[in-house]
């Protein structure tokens, strides 16, 4: 059975998060429900929640005993880890075990736990567990071990959310080095089901090898990647170099913010638009449409999401190079999400990591038309610089189009050229590199009233002397 079959049958997943010191309810909150349409992404209908307030995770399996238990219930496993115990350590002491060995259970343990689980039946059964806080390969085991189901923790997910969206070989090459590094500690330990090739998330890609791979060979194979990957990159770089003379506007932010919908308003393109997280990995490049002056290129990166695994923002660097190489960086935020303003500081943040972070920007507040006037008004208030609008409403849509032209054209001179007849062949590069407001025909040439560049101008000069 492979990952897709599983996401056919629409199984079952139970999301566990822990609640640490200095995280409000509505932070915690907001990163459930964050988790919650990562699963659903996956193809998994959520059937429950766990979640606990804690000063730090427990070592051994993030969550306290009872918090265990209660999990276990969604997934009929044992509830507890099996451990040696510390000389006189309480019963529900979890923090109290030591080392890693396990021991089994033998057959009254198992007794005493379905006698304990008599409600197992009355939640609904879970296939997968998913956490919100990053596992360790052995907290993983352990969690495995107590659920008796497959684990993830939200890295996991969001690589395999990204390892079926990826079209591009670039954006698979990218990926499968990602999941290589993240994969390769955890499948040795995962006993989950035996052989990860035989099922579960992570049997699709580089998972269905790195369970097999020693150490080295799964190195080898990353180099073998980077290669691949250098290779595609210089093919890159050659392109931006043939496009730097034209200025390019590059949309960033996070995730399902609406990037790909304005993307597809100001240019025309027929870029994949969809409600899901994560539906634009492969950076797209077109001109603004209708064709302006001076001709823009508008780039489509890939979205930003809490927690975004730092291999895979390594991974993804050429892709995100697209917003090191822009003039100008439209920063697009779902303002009708209660939580904007900390994924439009977790936005900044990536941005910082790969030193994109003085290019000029403007705050494109998107999806207003789900607001009511109240909070409009506010967020006028709050944002007075940044530009509210629908990418539903061409007028909307006209004004970021105004806003970004206008960027543009704010270092460029007018002046008046005669072009004698003699020198048509410069009226190619003039309509190229200007704007024409006005053209007339005299006896001896046409005479043109430029707008462009001061080194546009100065070249054209040379050339009529």
């Amino acid at each position: 059975m492979t990952s897709h079959d599983l996401t056919e049958k629409k199984g079952k997943a139970v999301l566990v998060a822990l609640q640490l010191p200095g995280v409000s309810d509505e932070e915690h909150k907001g990163s459930m429900d964050e988790l919650g349409r990562l699963t659903e992404t996956l193809g998994f209908e959520v059937v429950g929640r766990v979640s606990q307030k804690r000063k730090s995770a427990a070592t051994a399996a993030i969550l306290g005993t009872g918090k265990l238990k209660e999990l276990a219930e969604y997934t009929g496993g044992k509830g507890v880890i099996a451990r040696f115990k510390k000389p006189g350590a309480a019963e529900d002491d979890d923090e109290s075990y030591e080392g890693e060995d396990l021991y089994d259970y033998d057959e009254s343990d198992e007794l005493e736990l379905e006698y304990e689980a008599g409600s197992f039946t009355a939640k609904p059964r879970a296939t997968i567990v998913i956490f919100d806080n990053e596992l360790s390969p052995t907290q993983l085991k352990n969690l495995e071990d107590v659920t008796g189901v497959e684990v993830l923790d939200r890295t996991g997910v969001i690589l395999e959310i990204f390892s079926r969206h990826a079209k591009s070989k670039e954006a698979r090459l990218q990926v499968e080095i990602a999941k290589l590094g993240y994969l390769a500690p955890r499948l040795r330990l995962s006993k989950v089901g035996g052989d990860r090739q035989g099922g579960g998330i992570g049997a699709k890609g580089a998972g269905e090898s790195a369970h097999e791979l020693d150490k080295r060979r799964i190195r080898d194979r990353i180099a073998e990647l980077k290669q691949q990957l250098d290779a595609i990159r210089n093919e890159q770089n050659n392109r931006r170099t043939s496009r730097r003379e034209s200025p390019c506007v590059a949309l960033v932010g996070y995730t399902n913010a609406g990037k790909s919908s304005l993307m597809r308003a100001l240019t025309g393109s027929e870029v994949l638009v969809a409600d899901k997280l994560f539906a634009t990995l492969d950076t797209t490049v077109r001109a603004m449409h209708p064709e302006s002056f001076p001709r823009v290129l508008v780039s489509d990166t890939v979205g930003f999401i809490k927690k975004l695994p730092h291999d895979l923002v390594a991974s993804f660097r050429s892709t995100l190079d697209e917003a090191l190489n822009a003039s100008l960086l439209l920063f697009t935020v779902d303002a009708s999400d209660p939580n904007f303003r900390s994924q439009l500081e977790v936005t900044r943040t990536v941005l910082r990591e790969i030193g994109a972070e003085s290019q000029d920007q403007f705050i494109v507040l998107n999806k207003v038309d789900q607001l009511s006037e109240a909070q409009i008004r506010a967020l006028r208030m709050e944002y007075p610089q940044a530009i509210m609008i629908s990418t539903r409403r061409p007028e909307d849509v006209k004004r970021v189009r105004d806003l970004v032209l206008g960027y543009f054209e704010r270092d460029m001179a007018e002046e008046k050229f005669l072009i004698p007849y003699s020198k048509g062949n410069l009226t190619g590069p003039i309509h190229e590199k200007s704007r024409v407001l006005e053209e007339t025909f005299e006896d001896d040439g046409t005479l043109m009233h430029l707008r462009a560049s001061k080194e546009f101008l100065d070249w054209l000069k040379k050339q009529l002397v």
